[in-house]
């Protein structure tokens, strides 16, 4: 049973938070944030206080011989209702993760397997893309350097939209692959990975950087050859000295790539702390779904048999062109329940 005192208090500051904004008291864009955080905890308090008035009502009415029948019939619509209430209720106070309504930087990497991998990283670019568009989400990309056969190097996107971050944040990891590539003439199934890695955005509130921590330098953007060169010296990479990090972008203005290099270089400092907290809260999490671990083997995705067998919660859907395809929504909301789940579990609820 959930504490009525603590959903009381949760009602009271909901109303506070209202009765602030309308009286223009404090800071309106923080009161509002703060309240539209609250809403759904607040509806769901709302739903799963009427089922018990509903349920004391209908207990009530059992003894009205005129009423019992239409009583008991009440009885196992509420109870049969109250748990999923609750649970949901349970679910909505959970504790937020302060990145989840966040943008995202996406980076993807080719791992083992050569050519193969490098393929295989351009597939992914493509399936989160999509998905990305289905949610109605922008994606750019910041930064992509390509192979001769049309894989990818390195990818960088900044995908923008609600609850980017929630939504993406548990494909971080090695993403592996076993399928014919078109580059093997004798049909042998090989295995390939690449690592993608899902960063929330950071603001500039989120993390302080020291200007003299940065080296900045300018140079000639690489192309594809012929018209794609660019001639001048526009692109810019910045280090970070006191981590090592290194962070370069290549578009055409000078000034448009410092803001993006600077922004990816926040987002990578913002995501090292928020490592380094967790790291120090839980000695585990590298065990946890949505621990953000590169080197954890999260996925297989099985072309010959169109498999795609998900490791952490042992999730296996026979749907790899959908998936592909950026049909994403099963295999992300499974595992967002199963890390609810495993909250739930260690807050002995």
């Amino acid at each position: 049973m959930i504490p009525q005192e603590r959903l009381e208090q949760i009602l009271q500051r909901h109303q506070y938070l209202e009765a602030a904004m309308s009286d223009g008291v404090g800071d309106i864009a923080a009161l509002a944030k703060e309240y539209s955080d609250l809403r759904p905890v607040v509806e769901q308090i709302n739903n799963y206080r009427q089922l018990l008035e509903d349920l004391e009502e209908a207990e009530l009415m059992l003894g009205d011989p005129d009423m019992k029948e239409l009583a008991e019939e009440e009885l196992l619509r509420i109870k049969a209702a109250l748990p999923e209430s609750e649970r949901a209720l349970q679910v909505a106070l959970l504790p937020k993760d302060a990145a989840d309504g966040k943008a995202a930087m996406l980076e993807i990497r080719p791992g083992t397997g050569g050519d193969e991998a490098a393929l295989f990283a351009g597939d992914l670019l493509r399936m989160y893309q999509r998905y990305a568009e289905a949610q109605g989400w922008g994606f750019d990309i910041v930064e992509e350097q390509a192979t001769e056969l049309g894989g990818i190097k390195e990818v960088v996107a900044h995908i923008k939209g609600e609850n980017v971050f929630a939504r993406l944040k548990y494909e971080s990891g090695v993403h592996r692959v076993q399928r014919v590539p078109t580059t093997e003439s004798g049909g042998r199934v090989h295995t390939s990975a690449a690592t993608v890695a899902v960063l929330p955005e950071a603001e500039d509130v989120d993390i302080e950087i020291n200007q003299n921590d940065l080296r900045i330098d300018t140079m000639r953007s690489s192309g594809a050859g012929g018209q794609h060169v660019n001639t001048t010296d526009s692109a810019v990479r910045i280090t970070h000295l006191p981590t090592g990090l290194v962070v370069t972008s290549s578009e055409k203005s000078q000034h448009r790539n410092r803001e993006i290099a600077m922004q990816v270089l926040r987002t990578r400092l913002y995501d090292l702390e928020r490592q380094r907290i967790d790291s120090e809260r839980s000695a585990d999490r590298a065990s946890q779904v949505g621990s953000g671990d590169r080197s954890e083997r999260i996925r297989t995705y099985n072309f010959p048999q169109g498999r795609m067998s998900d490791h952490r919660i042992n999730l296996t859907l026979y749907k790899l062109d959908q998936i592909m395809g950026g049909d994403l929504t099963e295999t992300i909301d499974a595992l967002t329940a199963d890390h609810q789940a495993r909250l739930l579990a260690e807050m002995g609820t």
